[in-house]
């Protein structure tokens, strides 16, 4: 959930780190010793900061590691863009641990049939009873995992029972439409419960402080080393019997903080897959064509800036209509993001389709910005503009481009940078006047979006800590009507309601790139933006 569900960046971890041996780990006699068509050899700018992603502070990369390494009840069907990308298919779910499931008629149960083959990495049947262990876990540990479960109803340990060793059932608390499809999200991956309990204490009964460096997991990998912030090396799974057999039997993914340094190996065929460069660098690769690049607007997805309406001088409506249409988002877009992001600006006054993100109705009119800053007796402001340092590359100067318009309404926005391993946290204190930030929502639903963000709830990801009855009433309906026509009319009034409140600015709609190697094939699109390593061929 992801903001960007916990993008924290590390840069500081240097090459000369690596040392020869690392550097030359990726060259050509390393790829045919390890047989190259069953080998990936992928490098990023920062690896997983632990291998539990429910943990405290988890990154971004985690998730990619729970995918890979853990099973899921259900996943998503595939379908192709229209590009001829693969994507997960928001709207169809899949079998995965689960061979069937069944919604009872009264749609307040459904019933799960387990495979009787699948095992665990250590040889384990996979029984109902680690289904149940792992839900609970979900929905107690507190924090992120908790809440996410919350968003598809899931909400307390009575609810998930174990009829027998093969088959589970999950009580619904109320109809939730989102419920079936938050089960085959990242978080409810199911764990090895004997082996986590060996390893928990009485003072950590679910095992954290263990399963931070450990796996145990039953997915199509295992993880079979892991050093932070150097190299994870994943390998297949070979008794895997969720889905078919991966080709790729091995998975090396280096963690490499230079950009220059990544595209290098990439151009020079001593990589085969890398993304979080700079749009100005996917630009690039494009139109040189040494490798290919794929790029998918991300669903559910907003960069922004977020102005905090709990406390003065941002609970100010008309200062927050004036900072929307004193940016600069032209030039934003074709400066700081090259074109790789779909514009959020310039739209209709009111919301005209039941979609997220769509534009909202601010474009750059200075003379509009200045009249609301009189309105609002705040001219001669000084405040300040938070990004996460991990970001900069798009983050600074996106920033000085606000931070020079703000000038010109009487606004004095100084910049403030925050260490990517600092933000997550410093967001959560909902202290920032103003923060650029990006997030994405694993589910695709305007809803669930606004639940994350704009809801008295006040999740994590509520970095304006804006606070509405009205808006918590819209959004309460659209979750759980049953009626289409009411909840179309309900998604555009809270979207309305947003593009009139303005807790945030949205900015563009930003596009995931990866690039690889010619010969891989088999990239999908998921919603965690992490590769699913199952699908890919080497040929």
């Amino acid at each position: 959930m992801s903001s960007s569900h916990f993008d924290i960046t590390r840069r500081h971890i240097v090459l000369g780190g690596l040392g020869a041996a690392g550097l030359s780990a990726f060259g050509p006699r390393f790829a045919l010793a390890q047989g190259r068509a069953e080998t990936l050899l992928v490098v990023q700018e920062l690896g997983p900061n632990s291998l539990d992603m429910q943990g405290v502070g988890s990154n971004q990369t985690v998730n990619g590691l729970a995918w890979n390494c853990y099973d899921r009840l259900l996943s998503y069907a595939a379908k192709t863009l229209p590009d001829g990308t693969t994507s997960y298919d928001r709207a169809t779910l899949a079998p995965e641990l689960a061979e069937s499931w069944e919604v009872a008629a009264d749609g307040l149960s459904c019933t799960f049939k387990l495979r009787k083959d699948a095992t665990f990495h250590d040889g384990t049947p996979v029984t109902a009873k680690d289904v149940k262990w792992s839900f609970d876990r979900a929905v107690s540990v507190g924090g992120f995992p908790t809440f996410q479960m919350s968003a598809g109803s899931l909400e307390k340990p009575e609810q998930f029972v174990v009829v027998d060793d093969h088959t589970f059932r999950i009580d619904y608390i109320r109809k939730d439409k989102m419920l079936l499809f938050n089960v085959a999200v990242v978080v409810p991956f199911v764990i090895n419960s004997e082996l986590a309990k060996k390893n928990a204490t009485t003072e950590d009964p679910w095992a954290l402080a263990w399963l931070k460096n450990n796996e145990a997991g039953g997915g199509a990998y295992k993880v079979e080393s892991w050093k932070a912030g150097t190299e994870t090396i994943l390998s297949r799974f070979d008794n895997w019997k969720c889905g078919p057999l991966p080709k790729i039997k091995r998975i090396i993914a280096r963690d490499i903080p230079s950009a220059g340094t990544r595209r290098a190996m990439l151009e020079r065929g001593d990589a085969d897959l890398s993304s979080g460069f700079a749009p100005r660098d996917f630009d690039q690769l494009i139109k040189e064509g040494k490798v290919k690049v794929t790029g998918v607007p991300i669903p559910n997805a907003l960069w922004y800036v977020a102005l905090n309406t709990a406390k003065p001088p941002f609970d100010n409506v008309k200062l927050r209509q004036a900072i929307a249409w004193a940016m600069p988002y032209e030039q934003i877009q074709a400066s700081a993001f090259f074109g790789r992001a779909v514009p959020m600006y310039g739209g209709a006054s009111e919301a005209t389709k039941p979609v997220w993100p769509q534009p909202f109705p601010y474009i750059t009119d200075l003379d509009k910005a200045k009249a609301l800053m009189k309105e609002a007796g705040l001219e001669g402001l000084e405040t300040t503009l938070s990004l996460d340092a991990g970001t900069a590359t798009v983050g600074e100067p996106t920033a000085i481009l606000i931070q020079e318009n703000l000038a010109k309404i009487g606004i004095k926005a100084a910049i403030d940078k925050i260490p990517g391993a600092n933000w997550r946290t410093t967001l959560n204190k909902k202290e920032l006047p103003m923060a650029l930030n990006r997030f994405s929502g694993w589910l695709d639903y305007p809803e669930y979006y606004f639940y994350w963000n704009f809801h008295g709830r006040n999740s994590i990801f509520n970095i304006s800590s804006y606070q509405s009855k009205e808006m918590d009433a819209l959004i309460d309906k659209a979750r759980f009507t049953e009626d289409a026509a009411e909840y179309e009319a309900t998604v555009k009034a809270f979207i309305t309601l947003c593009m009139r409140e303005v807790p945030v600015v949205p900015l563009n709609q930003p596009i995931h790139d990866v690039a690889m190697q010619k010969p891989v094939s088999g990239y999908e699109f998921w919603f965690h933006r992490e590769p699913d390593y199952r699908q890919f061929v080497k040929g």
